[in-house]
């Protein structure tokens, strides 16, 4: 079982785990699952792609056994993140705001598997460790842009076997992230869609496609992937993250 990982999900086994982000149907997620996806993300904060727990419980039923189901907060009350969790039967939380190092760890004590994302460069991303997190998601500096952050900004900023690289993601470069990188996993939200909260088979199907095939090159090259290695003060302006891109 990859490390952090709940009981039962296997996270990827022996190659970069995919997240597909924004699922707003038990289509979609079976679809994106049946695609090799080896998580699948609901979110619950605003958005074009915001979800009900009842609605995300009822997808969940039916996930195959292994697949990582993750709900997406972003500065939410930790009292209601850890509800929404147990409602909706999340194996994981991604918290995508401000959220103190404080209440990232009361909810990890609470959730269990727990991913801490900061946009690419953010002065709190040194401070990871003090998050109690598993996984650390590094997003573009203006996510929703559609555009790729510069990687060096991911660059050794934790054990690649605990990042996650999200932030203007598609079938066109994830290969390229991947092999740059050598994250745990890739999170895609947009970048595989039709419309907002769509996904469109054929952009899925490239994106996991190139995934595996920058995967399988660096273990024939003689490297592995992180995922094979583990054990498994004024006013800011609004952010738009790529879950929320209309």
């Amino acid at each position: 079982m990859t490390a952090g990982m709940p009981d039962g999900v296997s996270g990827g086994g022996e190659g970069v785990v995919v997240k597909i982000c924004g699922i707003t149907s038990a289509t979609d997620a079976l679809l994106a699952v049946g695609m090799g996806a080896d998580a699948v993300g609901f979110i619950f904060a605003p958005s074009p792609r915001q979800m009900a727990p009842g609605a995300v419980a009822d997808i969940v039923k039916v996930l195959p056994h292994g697949i990582l189901a993750v709900g997406v907060f972003r500065d939410e009350a930790p009292r209601r993140v850890v509800e929404i969790t147990h409602q909706a039967r999340l194996h994981a939380v991604q918290l995508h705001g401000r959220e103190s190092a404080e209440d990232t760890r009361w909810i990890r004590d609470r959730v269990g598997t727990t991913i801490k994302a900061f946009p690419a460069g953010h002065p709190a991303v040194e401070r990871f460790e003090n998050y109690g997190a598993d996984y650390l998601l590094i997003d573009g500096a203006n996510p929703g842009s559609g555009e790729v952050f510069d990687w060096r900004l991911a660059e050794g900023v934790a054990n690649p076997g605990r990042l996650i690289v999200s932030g203007g993601l598609g079938p066109a470069n994830v290969g390229q992230a991947i092999r740059r990188l050598r994250p745990w996993g890739v999170d895609v939200a947009s970048g595989v869609e039709s419309s907002p909260g769509v996904k469109d088979p054929g952009k899925l199907r490239d994106f996991l496609a190139a995934a595996r095939e920058a995967s399988a090159a660096l273990a024939g090259a003689g490297g592995t992937t992180p995922a094979a290695d583990s054990a498994l003060g004024g006013h800011r302006r609004a952010e738009l993250f790529d879950w929320q891109r209309e």
